[in-house]
């Protein structure tokens, strides 16, 4: 069975990649737009059961999705949990002031289904590029440089800043470190953030060298190649401007 659907939805993922960065970017931009402009929960529901598909057969596959929005989803177990008793209107169960409304479960299965659904679709069309394409793919999209040579940095020295954190810690759990509701615990943590912050300006300090005696001036280098829109990438636009638009008109059915 699992062969069988592999087999099944290979199409759709070879489909996916054949796709031009840029292509893949900006869909997913404009989807997550739509998306956020929805209203109604029968639509979005869709939308997300949709999405979800796209995901399940364009992207990695079910365990790394599932492995990136556990953290996602336990917010949203949060949210559905305490909004409906922040939003007023028709109460469902309890008392004033602690009544759970319901306009407020409403607004928030309404989010839950968006986000869900904007993850869904950014997981299936950007989960399979590399960082240093989706950066090439908004410079040729126009981006504002700055923010691309930021987002690139950030995904490059994250998970130094996050490795140096680690050793930090377990420098402290070898000299005995216990942490505890008490002031000690918390002045430990504030020199541990404090030498995190010293260390991440001086490894920045030393990669701006680093980068100045490779030539660099402030810019990002071109990508070498650069390939043209395909007919893939148009079929692409056309279903998306399709799905796009009958969500939009369902949205406006009475």
């Amino acid at each position: 069975m699992p062969a069988a659907l592999g087999a099944a939805v290979a199409p759709l993922r070879l489909g996916v990649e054949a796709l031009d960065p840029r292509t893949r970017l900006l869909g997913a931009f404009v989807a997550v737009v739509a998306v956020a402009l929805l209203s109604s929960l029968p639509v979005l529901a869709v939308a997300a059961l949709g999405a979800l598909a796209l995901a399940l057969a364009a992207g990695p596959g079910a365990a790394a999705l599932m492995r990136r929005l556990v953290h996602l989803e336990g917010f949203m177990l949060v949210l559905l949990a305490f909004l409906p008793f922040t939003v007023p209107g028709t109460p469902l169960f309890g008392a004033p002031p602690l009544a759970a409304s319901a306009e407020g479960f409403a607004r928030a299965l309404q989010i839950l289904l968006k986000v869900n659904a904007c993850g869904f679709l950014v997981f299936a069309l950007l989960g399979g590029l590399e960082p240093v394409r989706i950066g090439a793919a908004a410079l040729a999209l126009k981006a504002p440089e700055r923010l691309v040579q930021l987002f690139l940095l950030v995904v490059r020295y994250g998970g130094v800043l996050r490795a140096e954190t680690a050793r930090l810690q377990e420098a402290m759990r070898a000299r005995a470190f216990a942490p505890r509701s008490s002031l000690h615990t918390w002045r430990t943590y504030g020199h541990m953030l404090g030498m995190v912050l010293v260390r991440a300006l001086e490894r920045a300090e030393r990669v701006s060298e680093a980068m100045r005696c490779r030539g660099f001036a402030g810019r990002l280098p071109a990508p070498a190649e650069r390939p043209a829109f395909g007919p893939a990438d148009l079929a692409f636009a056309l279903l998306l401007a399709a799905a796009i638009l009958a969500a939009l008109a369902a949205e406006r059915l009475p």
